[in-house]
């Protein structure tokens, strides 16, 4: 058995008994270990959460900035499949 060891890196022990334990290796992939499947369903909880609060952050910069709103509306509407059209510059 190989074992890392990170300097400053952290580790916990979290005990997990009766119907808790029961529950999540029942949830867990047949192939997953409960440790790791414990720490991915912590893992993408967390990146939901900042998923959550960077949209959050976004609709306030909308609301802050009106012109950048109307942009991307303008955005949303153009047809990127289309070629561009011809202007002066070509």
């Amino acid at each position: 058995m190989l074992i890392w060891w990170i300097p400053g890196m952290r580790a916990t022990t979290i005990k997990l008994e009766g119907k808790l334990l029961e529950d999540i290796e029942a949830a867990k992939p047949a192939g997953r270990s409960t440790s790791a499947h414990v720490r991915r369903v912590l893992q993408k909880d967390i990146e939901r959460r900042q998923a959550r609060d960077a949209a959050g952050r976004f609709r306030a910069f909308l609301e802050a900035h009106p012109e950048e709103q109307a942009w991307l509306a303008d955005w949303d509407g153009a047809d990127l499949a289309a070629h561009p059209a011809r202007g002066p510059e070509a």
